[in-house]
């Protein structure tokens, strides 16, 4: 499978924060980001694997300040790393005043997603190579987010087989 620039699957997306989309602070709901997030990062990881994707795990989301009524939510996103059927997915979320044009970093976020076929079956995905020194960047510390997200697998899994033994007991 032939690998593919970072660029090729690099996604925006904007919109404008209006009242019903804030809560008391005048400030976008942090659901609302997050769902935009997903969304821009699950168009990305389309665009990179030519298939359908699932929504493996939200790896890390921070946000860094607020959006305000009136402004507007600027999202970039594009894959930094592939494994077999597995991509990583950064997304750069940005509030833009639309008066000054001037823009402030508020959140990033790491995903992973599968690609799948049309039965749900995790499917290969095309390796990725960064061009950009941004993309190095994200690309050399892909290996130890990698490593950390199979930790916490291990024990989801572990918590997993935990809860169902206490659910047996409590049930009997």
């Amino acid at each position: 499978m032939q690998a593919k620039p970072m660029s090729a699957s690099r996604t925006y997306m904007t919109d404008i924060v209006l009242p019903p989309d804030t809560n008391f602070h005048g400030t976008i709901f942090g659901g609302k980001v997050m769902a935009y997030i997903d969304k821009v990062a699950s168009v990305t990881a389309m665009r990179h694997a030519r298939a359908m994707v699932v929504t493996a795990s939200t790896d890390s989301l921070d946000f860094l300040k607020p959006i305000r009524v009136g402004q507007a939510i600027c999202l970039e996103a594009y894959v930094t790393w592939s494994h077999k059927t597995s991509m990583e997915v950064f997304v750069q979320v940005e509030a833009e005043d639309l008066t000054t044009g001037e823009r402030h970093l508020t959140g990033t976020s790491y995903l992973t997603f599968v690609a799948v076929d049309d039965e749900g079956k995790a499917i290969p995905v095309p390796p990725v190579y960064p061009e950009t020194e941004e993309e190095k960047f994200h690309f050399n510390s892909a290996e130890d987010r990698y490593r950390i997200r199979k930790e916490r697998r291990e024990h989801r899994q572990n918590f997993q087989e935990f809860y169902e033994a206490q659910q047996g007991e409590t049930v009997s």
